[in-house]
């Protein structure tokens, strides 16, 4: 699976967000939002950019296009975060976290928080 930009996740977010899929006038609306004005020209180029590799897909509803994401926010982030893993720690979690700690990007509550997730609690406070 191809790997969105910036502005491209951007977008894709705001169709997850939405449930999945959404219209262009929905798109905008969340965009501006987030207090992000981009001309129609630049969303409509990003949704094909989008659709080109196969993170969306186009359905019209009369002379309205209604964009669906393929793939879930969960999907996406689980696909990119195994590439990042195997592109820069070949495979290795242990060195990922262990880059993690160097660099004090996991702090003590974070791991502890890891520790109740492994042992089957959801790591969150009540």
């Amino acid at each position: 699976m191809q790997q969105a930009s910036d502005y491209e996740l951007e977008l894709m977010k705001v169709i997850w967000e939405n449930g999945g899929s959404a219209l262009y006038a929905e798109i905008t609306a969340a965009l501006a939002d987030k207090r992000i004005f981009w001309t129609k020209n630049t969303i409509i180029t990003l949704l094909s950019r989008l659709i080109d590799k196969k993170l969306l897909k186009a359905n019209k509803i009369g002379h309205r296009n209604k964009y669906t994401a393929v793939v879930s926010a969960d999907e996406y982030q689980g696909i990119q975060a195994e590439s990042f893993l195997v592109k820069f720690f070949e495979g290795s979690a242990k060195g990922l976290v262990a880059s993690l700690i160097q660099n004090e990007l996991l702090t003590e509550q974070d791991f502890e928080e890891l520790q109740q997730y492994w042992q089957g609690g959801d790591g969150q406070d009540a």
